[in-house]
């Protein structure tokens, strides 16, 4: 181990926590928005990069949320979400569905997807899917989706990585 290791289980929660947090944003993921429709039939978005595939056949993926997010109930009752993976030049739209502004939608190009679920136009790509089950796991909840519909343009996706976006660089 190098110097900076803590042991977790014999740290103070805090710390512990901070120590997890920190170590796990050395690793570069994707950024996303999830979409799907309340029980009313609104948009509801949020910024996510918890986002990652489960399995090929049956096509799976999987992502979490908070279980303290107003969005749980929304998502928990919603047969079909999609997951938008954001290009380079959308930081802006992540930054925007990542605060609490009330109508997130009103900027970029919306689009109904499966289900009604909004869908963003120029991602890098985009999954749409039909709701699997949800299953609490310490404090978040999982959601898994089946692949119904994919979409893929030809753009850098937006990166995030020790707190900060990022972008991609020469491609070895």
């Amino acid at each position: 181990m190098n110097d900076r290791s803590i042991d977790l289980q014999t740290a103070e929660p805090a710390e512990a926590a901070r120590a997890l947090r920190t170590t796990l944003g050395r690793f570069a993921t994707g950024v996303t928005i999830i979409t799907c429709r309340d029980a009313a039939g609104r948009p509801v978005g949020l910024t996510a990069n918890s986002f990652g595939a489960l399995s090929l056949d049956p096509p799976l993926v999987l992502w979490s949320l908070r279980a303290s997010s107003p969005s749980l109930a929304a998502f928990g009752q919603a047969t079909h979400f999609a997951v938008n993976v954001l290009a380079e030049t959308q930081v802006d739209l992540s930054r925007r569905f990542a605060s609490p502004v009330t109508d997130k939608f009103a900027h970029g190009a919306w689009g109904a997807g499966q289900g009604g679920a909004p869908v963003l136009a120029g991602c890098a790509a985009v999954f749409e899917c039909r709701t699997e089950r949800s299953h609490e796991a310490g404090d978040h909840v999982l959601f898994i989706g089946r692949v119904v519909r994919v979409a893929d343009l030809a753009v850098a996706p937006l990166l995030f990585q020790g707190g900060h976006y990022r972008m991609l660089g020469e491609v070895l």
